[in-house]
């Protein structure tokens, strides 16, 4: 019996997809709402229908990724070992990644758009939660059980780079850093660097099983 023909996909999350690969590829300022009616081949009253200015497309698709984000966030409780935490950060990243157009042009991004300016401090505030716990998490075993005001700083160099890697790879290499097949590379060094900076505080263990896997997995950047 031969398969049900597949639905079509609704207009309104056409659009966004479109939008969303449209403003990774070519920046969000740089990308009119009729470009995208043109690449979606419909007419830009339609789009205009669904999402009457572009301001409200961009929200549409902030709030989709700041749900997905919150979500992996409320995870961090549950990362005890090095392991989890690779995973962690390296999920984390993919997040980041598939919304790159957010951080590819934050500045001017915030700057314009009040509610996307409140929204991302919100999450700036739950990712530094997450962090203290992943870093409470890995470092429960370490001699000595380093204090809390030591690794204040710490979970802040890392939220500041998971905040900013992209930016850091697009400066390293403007032409070739946000396509596609740069990711993997990108988002494996993400991960490495930030967990970098709490190796000082593992267990000897901890910090041999983190640099196995960072010799399995990352491999350093080119030579620019």
């Amino acid at each position: 019996m031969p398969a049900p023909p597949k639905k079509p996909r609704r207009t309104a999350e056409r659009i966004l997809e479109v939008a969303l690969e449209q403003f990774n590829r070519f920046g969000e300022p740089n990308v009119s709402t009729t470009a995208l009616a043109g690449e979606l081949n419909i007419s830009p009253g339609n789009l205009y229908y669904h999402y009457p200015a572009k301001e409200v497309l961009v929200n549409a698709l902030f709030e989709r990724y700041a749900a997905e984000l919150d979500r992996l966030l409320d995870a961090a409780d549950g990362v005890h070992h090095v392991e989890d935490a690779w995973l962690f950060f390296h999920v984390l990243f993919e997040r980041l990644w598939e919304y790159r157009f957010l951080y590819r042009d934050l500045n001017d991004l915030l700057s314009k758009n009040r509610l996307i300016e409140l929204r991302f401090q919100q999450l700036l505030d739950h990712k530094t939660r997450a962090v203290r716990q992943v870093l409470d998490g890995l470092t429960a075993t370490a001699p000595g059980h380093p204090r809390a005001q030591d690794l204040a700083p710490v979970a802040t160099a890392m939220v500041i780079v998971l905040t900013y890697w992209l930016s850091y790879e697009y400066v390293r290499d403007p032409r070739r850093a946000l396509e596609p097949e740069a990711a993997g590379a990108a988002l494996l060094r993400g991960a490495f660097h930030v967990l970098s900076l709490v190796m000082p505080y593992l267990a000897p263990d901890d910090r041999l099983h983190l640099l196995a896997l960072a010799g399995r997995y990352h491999s350093p950047p080119p030579p620019p």
